[in-house]
C-alpha cells in the first residue's frame, strides 16, 4: 500500500525549463556550438555533466580537458542560479500547493527525488522547503536517472520501503528509474507516453485518487 510520494522537481512541481534553456544557450553560444529547444529536450532528467556531453556532440573545436568541461558546466550553473533568483512562490500553481497539503493531511510522507544540485535553492525560492520530509538530489547521488539511486535514497531518507513509494515524474528516464527502484510510477507531462508508467495523470491533484492503490 502506498504511503509515500517522491516527486521530481522540475516539470512536476515547478517549471524552470526556460531558465535551463537560457543558461545552456548562453554557454553554447559563447562556445560556438549550435543549441536549440529540440536539443534542450534531450537534457530533461539528465545530470549537468551528461547534459554538457550532449551539447558537445556538435562541438568542432579542439579537444576539451576534464577541467575545461567542468568549467563550462559551472559557467552554465552560475548563469542558471542567477536566473533562478527571479523565482517566487507565484511559480507554484494552486493545484500543486493543494495537492501537497492534502497528501500531508492524509498522512502521506513526501520527498523530492531530483538530479538537480539546485533543488534546495528552488524549493526555498518558491516556498516549498517545509513541504517535504526528505530531499534526495544531485548533492547526494553519483548516478543520474535512469539509474534508480536518487529514488532509492529518497525512500531511505524517509525510512520507507520501495514498494510503499510512488514516484511522480515527467521524464522517461525518471519513470525508468522509478521502476528500477521497485516503486510505482505516475507519469505527468511528456512521460505520459511511457509504456513503463503505472499511472498517467493530467494534473498533480489526480494522484489523490491513487492513494488507495
Amino acid at each position: 500500500m502506498i504511503d509515500s510520494f517522491i516527486f521530481d522537481l522540475d516539470g512536476v512541481l515547478v517549471f524552470t525549463d526556460k531558465y535551463h534553456y537560457a543558461a545552456w544557450k548562453e554557454m553554447a553560444d559563447d562556445l560556438g556550438v549550435y543549441f536549440d529547444e529540440k536539443i534542450n529536450n534531450r537534457l530533461r532528467g539528465v545530470s549537468r555533466m551528461e547534459s554538457l556531453e550532449i551539447i558537445l556532440e556538435r562541438y568542432e573545436g579542439p579537444a576539451l580537458s576534464k577541467e575545461e568541461k567542468e568549467a563550462l558546466a559551472q559557467k552554465k550553473n552560475n548563469i542558471y542560479r542567477e536566473l533562478l533568483k527571479k523565482m517566487s512562490p507565484d511559480d507554484v500553481s494552486e493545484d500543486v500547493r493543494f495537492t501537497l497539503k492534502e497528501l500531508k493531511k492524509r498522512g502521506m510522507h513526501l520527498a523530492i527525488g531530483s538530479s538537480s544540485k539546485n533543488a534546495k535553492l528552488i524549493l526555498e525560492k518558491v516556498g516549498l522547503m517545509d513541504s517535504f520530509d526528505a530531499i534526495s538530489d544531485g548533492e547526494n547521488i553519483s548516478r543520474s536517472k535512469p539509474d534508480p539511486e536518487v529514488f532509492v535514497k529518497a525512500a531511505l531518507f524517509m525510512d520507507k520501503k520501495p514498494e510503499s513509494c510512488m514516484v511522480v515524474e515527467d521524464a522517461f528516464s525518471g519513470i525508468e528509474a522509478a521502476k528500477a527502484a521497485g516503486m510505482k510510477a505516475a507519469a505527468i507531462g511528456d512521460a505520459r507516453n511511457s509504456e513503463k508508467a503505472d499511472f498517467k495523470i493530467e494534473k498533480l491533484s489526480d494522484i489523490l485518487n491513487l492513494i488507495a492503490v
